[in-house]
C-alpha cells in the first residue's frame, strides 16, 4: 500500500449551525476543505477512496445535522470522512462565510483531524 493525500477544497454546503439566536432558523452557506490521507493499492478507483464519495459525505454531514459550534461541525465531518473505506486520516476545515462578514474578518473556520477508530 502506498499512502497518498487528497486535498479537496471549496466544498459548498448549506446547514443550520450556530450558537446565536436565530442562526439555525434558515440554512446558511458553509465551505469545507478536506485533507485526506488514503491508502492506494492500485491504479483504479477500487484501489483508493473515491473523492466524489468524500465530497458527498462532507455535504451530507453539513446539511443533515445541526450543531451549535463550528468546531463540532468540523469534527463530525472529519469523523464521517475518516469512516470511509481506504481513509487513514481526515482533516476537515469548515468555513462559515457569514460569520466572517458579521465579525469584519476575512474568515472564520474550525478544523478537526480524525483517524478511523480514533
Amino acid at each position: 500500500m502506498t499512502p497518498s493525500r487528497l486535498f479537496l477544497t471549496g466544498i459548498e454546503a448549506e446547514g443550520r449551525h450556530g450558537a446565536n439566536p436565530g442562526e439555525k432558523d434558515q440554512a446558511q452557506r458553509f465551505v469545507v476543505d478536506l485533507d485526506v490521507e488514503v491508502d492506494v493499492t492500485s491504479d483504479d478507483l477500487e484501489g483508493t477512496s473515491d473523492y466524489r464519495m468524500l465530497i458527498r459525505t462532507a455535504r451530507e454531514v453539513v446539511a443533515g445535522r445541526s450543531f451549535d459550534l463550528l468546531e463540532s461541525v468540523a469534527t463530525a465531518v472529519a469523523e464521517a470522512v475518516a469512516a470511509r473505506p481506504g481513509v487513514v486520516r481526515a482533516t476537515a476545515i469548515v468555513h462559515k462565510p457569514a460569520a466572517a462578514r458579521a465579525s469584519e474578518l476575512q474568515g472564520v473556520a474550525a478544523a478537526a483531524t480524525v483517524e478511523p477508530g480514533g
